[in-house]
């Protein structure tokens, strides 16, 4: 038995499919996403739950509620590149809906940035 932050080669989730098959070859989103986005499932789209891929099921899941996309590519075990592609498709479909963070009211804040950096020493 395995701990949950143990990693096996033969893992399927993580290993199972190469990237690029997840995304047709596409590397870049066709809208774009940062890590900071939030994405909600709109509860309407334009296609089933049984015409979408695996991955495409598993990204609408996990918008039930307001999720960054950062949240989704740790939850699916998929680089943010493929998250980002996967989640521009259901955008595109009318199936989840994006609200892109503010840079600049955060960047600023001092408050934020404490948070940050006390957040960053409890790793150390």
């Amino acid at each position: 038995m395995r701990g949950p932050d143990e990693v096996q080669a033969d893992d399927p989730d993580l290993f199972g499919v190469r990237p690029y098959a997840m995304t047709n070859g596409r590397t870049q989103p066709s809208t774009p996403l940062d890590l900071m986005s939030l994405v909600r499932a709109t509860g309407r789209g334009m296609v089933g739950k049984s015409q979408l891929g695996v991955e495409h099921s598993k990204a609408l899941e996990l918008c039930a509620s307001p999720t960054s996309v950062a949240e989704v590519a740790a939850l699916l075990r998929r680089p943010v590149t493929v998250t980002k592609v996967v989640l521009s498709d259901l955008i595109e479909l009318g199936a989840v809906i994006a609200k892109f963070a503010p840079s600049e009211s955060y960047s600023n804040d001092p408050a934020i940035l404490e948070a940050v950096i006390d957040g960053l020493r409890r790793f150390v």
